[in-house]
């Protein structure tokens, strides 16, 4: 059963809000950021940039919605493109400048560039790149792939991730954010966070039995992560923990605002934490929860907004 009253701009929005809550507080570890705790949007900090400003997160993500807009059934050359417009150019940038890129992104828009004919093969596929880069950005294919089967969604994510991230792990951190959100988009409003994120554990852990590195992600396909203390939660820039660390503070808190800021209290990859669950809240709470005071100040609010109308038009 599928709610079409879903608007892609409870996701989109609410994952480059959340990235822009975060971006002054990257690299800080949580005992420094504890003694100053998160409790607004603010700007400046790490990066020195104005408040409401997206990363490379919140850029990718917007990459790969207009190249989605323009290619509905997926052109991952095109998408290849659009990283290195944003890259070379600060295209789908916050204010036009890149400041920040994580080294297996950068390492692989050298390789489309080099051969932008084979994008999927751009990606590191070793150990060392299980980064979050290709989790932080997946966050449009819950849309497109709500009404589509497993062999097509798992198509679509592993290609998707591939231009920066092959290993297996990193996919399957994708395949389960995007079972995730298909879970919430397809759960009628009275069903908790709790009961969502529980739902799509049992059919992930059925769907992709077969899958060797599942194991990786054991805690979080428990369907009780909540029960963990907050010391054994990680913030690190590595996928299985900023995939564990967004679902802990989603079943930790009550609304979009509170998520946020506990995603960037957390510390560490504060900006890509509080993106993947700012993505997730966005879909669960509602474009009209997002504090408007974080709104505001939002880079190219308006714009992102009408590129969701145009993505959403497509599924009318």
């Amino acid at each position: 059963m599928t709610f079409i009253n879903h608007s892609s701009k409870d996701g989109i929005i609410g994952l480059l809000v959340g990235d822009a809550v975060g971006v002054p507080y990257e690299f800080l570890d949580r005992e420094t950021i504890a003694r100053h705790p998160a409790v607004d949007m603010i700007g400046y900090g790490t990066h020195q940039q104005p408040a409401g400003t997206w990363s490379d997160d919140g850029a990718l993500t917007v990459a790969l919605l207009v190249s989605l807009i323009h290619h509905p059934e997926l052109d991952t050359i095109d998408l290849g493109r659009r990283f290195i417009q944003w890259y070379r150019q600060g295209i789908w940038a916050a204010r036009g400048e890149v400041f920040d890129i994580g080294i297996a992104t950068r390492k692989a828009i050298a390789h489309i560039e080099q051969d932008p004919t084979r994008p999927e093969q751009a990606g590191g596929n070793d150990e060392y790149s299980n980064g979050n880069g290709s989790l932080m950005r997946i966050l449009p294919l819950i849309y497109k792939l709500v009404n589509k089967d497993a062999a097509t969604r798992l198509d679509w994510i592993t290609r998707v991730s591939s231009l920066t991230h092959r290993h297996p792990v990193s996919i399957l951190g994708g395949l389960i954010y995007v079972e995730i959100g298909i879970q919430l988009l397809q759960s009628p409003s009275s069903t908790t966070l709790k009961q969502c994120y529980q739902q799509a554990c049992q059919h992930i852990n059925v769907q992709y039995a077969d899958y060797p590195e599942i194991e990786r992600y054991q805690r979080l396909l428990s369907g009780e992560i909540d029960q963990f203390p907050i010391e054994e939660i990680s913030s690190s820039g590595y996928v299985v923990h900023t995939l564990e660390a967004s679902i802990w503070v989603l079943l930790h808190t009550s609304n979009y605002r509170e998520a946020i800021l506990q995603a960037v209290n957390l510390g560490e990859d504060t900006d890509t934490t509080a993106a993947v669950a700012g993505g997730l809240a966005g879909i669960y709470y509602g474009y009209e929860q997002i504090p408007k005071e974080w709104l505001h100040p939002l880079a190219r609010l308006e714009e992102m907004v009408e590129y969701c109308e145009q993505f959403d038009q497509q599924g009318e």
